[in-house]
């Protein structure tokens, strides 16, 4: 069932939020030991949040966009008297005091976070192997990373522990690991998600962005965390059409598509091919295929790794033992 229809689904009755997280939660208590995805949950107050959907709709009050659907989140994200420790040892006695302007999100439009998902330390890796809490499991090929440094985030989707879970991407961590699980993943625009509540790796390059088995998942979450927030003076108003409504569409018309030739170069013979298949999809929906030369790209990697460097440094000076 499509993340969109298990929504509806629930509106109509037909499955109730408690239902949806009985069962996911059954898959989180027999899989986690194995895939270690989670670091921590709190099933109460997931019940709680999901017995306050089911009430809701059983009085005839509206529900919001994400009701009854189970949502994990990347334990760099702030939430509200869980231990937001980045995956990192110096962290593991910090609680969360408030809850991040995403997470203030979700709950208003009535989504039932169950947990914090495993990560690498501070966000800084591509494998999940680096966190405080031990290694996650890819569910997909056992004994194989998930990717990073989201990996916990994308080992639940592919696991079926959540319909939808939030990491955070600096140079990949979103794409990368849902790429390793299987999974889908979305980096939004820069300013399109406020940071608001985030342990930074890199501010100037840092988004917080969906995991979900189809896209109507990604384009669900997005419509509710995107935005501006007055307390993220990156952030901006988005004036289209909902997400939802774009994945909808049956047609690209209109819409361009660029391809990087540089990055095929370096890029393994059977990835490229799949990505050729899905290049001669979205032609064939319409899309116009632009190809694109990035004459520097070789410095891309230098200049990353630089401004990542830098603004870590600046991130990490906050944390100097006093509140946690």
């Amino acid at each position: 069932m499509k993340v969109i229809d298990k929504v509806e689904a629930i509106k109509q009755q037909e499955l109730t939020a408690s239902e949806n997280l009985e069962q996911m939660y059954a898959v989180i208590e027999e899989k986690n030991e194995e895939i270690n995805a989670f670091v921590q949950t709190d099933i109460e107050k997931a019940q709680k949040l999901a017995k306050n959907v089911d009430d809701k709709i059983k009085s005839g009050e509206d529900v919001g966009k994400l009701a009854g659907l189970v949502i994990g989140i990347k334990c760099n994200i702030n939430v509200e008297d869980y231990i937001v420790s980045a995956a990192s040892p110096t962290l593991t006695k910090y609680m969360g005091s408030y809850n991040a302007t995403v997470i203030k999100k979700i709950l208003e439009e009535d989504g039932v976070i169950v947990g914090l998902t495993n990560m690498d330390e501070f966000a800084a890796g591509s494998s999940t192997e680096t966190s405080v809490h031990g290694p996650t499991n890819n569910p997909n090929a056992l004994g194989h990373i998930p990717g990073g440094s989201s990996g916990g985030s994308a080992a639940a989707i592919a696991a079926n522990m959540c319909d939808i879970t939030l990491g955070s991407d600096t140079g990949g961590s979103i794409r990368n690991p849902a790429s390793h699980c299987g999974v889908m993943g979305f980096k939004p625009t820069y300013g399109m998600v406020s940071r608001q509540g985030l342990l930074d790796l890199a501010m100037s390059l840092d988004q917080i962005g969906p995991f979900a088995n189809d896209t109507s998942g990604l384009a669900l979450m997005m419509d509710v965390i995107s935005g501006y927030d007055p307390y993220d003076p990156t952030t901006f108003e988005r004036k289209t059409t909902p997400f939802v409504d774009d994945i909808t569409t049956e047609s690209l018309d209109q819409t361009t598509v660029g391809i990087v030739e540089e990055f095929s170069e370096v890029t393994d013979d059977k990835i490229n091919k799949q990505i050729d298949k899905s290049i001669d999809n979205l032609s064939g929906l319409g899309a116009e295929i632009k190809e694109l030369n990035f004459g520097d790209i070789d410095l891309g990697l230098p200049t990353y790794y630089l401004i990542n460097y830098v603004e870590f440094f600046s991130a990490t000076r906050k944390y100097d033992g006093r509140k946690y």
